[in-house]
């Protein structure tokens, strides 16, 4: 299917949002729940499969099925202009980071990705899965046995967390990188997952049993901030479930300041 050709424009530094143009009857395709605000003209309607409209029911079923195995909704929202002036409408990014556009023609019409970083897409982007071909980048990886496949010759946008790292890799380059670091590459990298060699490395070296290998050639996104590790820090820096009495404004006094003591 032909792609919606789409405008777009990038606001902020470290907490982005995107504007995406369309001109009447032109469509993007987003991710649930990353819609920011659309102009007055734009419809929004919730699709049975991954928005990229193939035909007939056995291809919706195939869309849908392949966005519930990645771990995503089985519906996607399309967002189409009805009315007879360009319109805009924005998605924002989830946490701090960067918005990556991908033209997909120019890296060959595929681009591999973790599940969780798809932020949006013009119309026609197919979003299909790739099957990791070794068990070690299944069982290990991090994100699973299965990643998200964009597919297409249009603009997709996806979201790299903290600092944005684009590496074009030579052919037999290799690159060691945390699992949780990856955020895209071109389908020719071929990725694995090793172990870290030294059982003390391995228990006291804080960096886990297992790193990413990306063999060149091709492309390769990175981010310095993935969500889990941003998630980890968050949760190990919240006080105890029932440590109240830690805080100036613990469970005790806040709830003495609310119910009023009288001594």
């Amino acid at each position: 299917m032909a792609m919606d050709v789409i405008d777009y424009q990038i606001f902020g530094s470290d907490m982005q949002y995107i504007e995406v143009e369309l001109d009447p009857g032109e469509a993007a395709v987003g991710e649930a729940g990353m819609m920011m605000f659309m102009q007055d003209g734009i419809e929004m309607d919730t699709v049975f499969g991954d928005g990229s409209q193939q035909g007939g029911l056995f291809g919706k079923l195939l869309g849908a099925g392949k966005r519930l195995l990645t771990g995503e909704s089985l519906f996607t929202t399309v967002f189409h202009n009805e009315g007879s002036a360009k319109r805009r409408l924005a998605f924002a990014a989830p946490y701090p980071g960067k918005i990556v556009p991908i033209h997909l023609a120019d890296i060959g019409g595929t681009l591999i990705c973790q599940k969780d970083s798809f932020l949006c897409a013009a119309k026609g982007v197919s979003l299909g899965i790739a099957l990791q071909r070794r068990l070690g980048a299944g069982l290990f990886g991090g994100e699973g046995f299965i990643m998200q496949k964009l597919e297409g010759d249009g603009w997709a946008f996806v979201h790299a967390g903290g600092t944005l790292v684009e590496r074009t890799l030579a052919p037999g380059e290799v690159l060691r990188v945390d699992t949780g670091c990856v955020v895209a590459f071109q389908p020719q990298v071929d990725f694995d997952i090793k172990f870290v060699g030294k059982i003390k490395s391995a228990l006291f070296g804080g960096e886990g049993l297992f790193f990413a290998t990306l063999r060149g050639p091709g492309k390769i996104w990175l981010q310095s901030l993935p969500l889990s590790r941003l998630a980890n820090r968050l949760m190990a820096s919240a006080p105890a479930a029932g440590a109240g009495g830690s805080s100036l404004l613990g469970a005790g006094a806040l709830g003495g300041i609310l119910g009023g003591d009288d001594e």
